[in-house]
């Protein structure tokens, strides 16, 4: 597979959201970007399908930005269907919205479009864990993805959101984790 460097909608999107991401830029827009490379790969991917990772992959998380909330599924999914409304594809909404609500589902997943939730959310825990969760991709593709996104400090600034979460809310530490 070759990797996906440059893609329309999340380049227009992180471009908009470039001011108010601040530090976080550069990192989110790549694990981002390697989320969405690592879902084409695993689900196969193209055209529309291609098209809804790319949206999904952008959205999955600004909520913790863009919203100031660590517990940031909703909002990130309330933005995603405004952007699907303004962009009349309200019909991916539901497949879109269950990749954002599902991607920290520790087990696998069953609905609709179960194979891009699926494969969506495996390849954001394989990112979030650093690449180290088995998986059936090359370790090549794995590489040519990291050496063109790399990290620049994501999983380091996730870890301080996530003490600070805790400290403030210890009934509800990890709000967005699914079993």
């Amino acid at each position: 597979m070759r990797i996906i460097e440059a893609h329309q909608s999340i380049d227009e999107l992180f471009e908009k959201w470039k001011p108010a991401l601040g530090w976080a830029y550069l990192a989110y827009r790549n694990h981002a970007y390697r989320v969405f490379n690592l879902s084409c790969a695993l689900a196969s991917a193209t055209g529309e399908d291609q098209e809804k990772l790319a949206l999904a992959s952008a959205f999955h998380d600004i909520g913790i930005w863009l919203d100031n909330t660590f517990d940031y599924l909703a909002p990130s999914e309330r933005r995603a269907v405004d952007h699907l409304s303004k962009i009349a594809r309200e019909s991916w909404a539901e497949g879109i919205v269950q990749m954002i609500d599902q991607h920290h589902k520790v087990f696998a997943w069953h609905g609709p479009e179960q194979e891009l939730v699926e494969a969506f959310r495996k390849a954001d825990w394989l990112d979030v864990c650093l690449f180290s969760l088995p998986t059936r991709l090359e370790r090549s593709l794995l590489t040519a993805v990291l050496r063109a996104f790399p990290r620049n400090g994501f999983h380091g600034r996730l870890v301080l959101l996530t003490l600070r979460w805790c400290c403030k809310h210890p009934f509800n530490p990890l709000p967005m984790l699914r079993l």
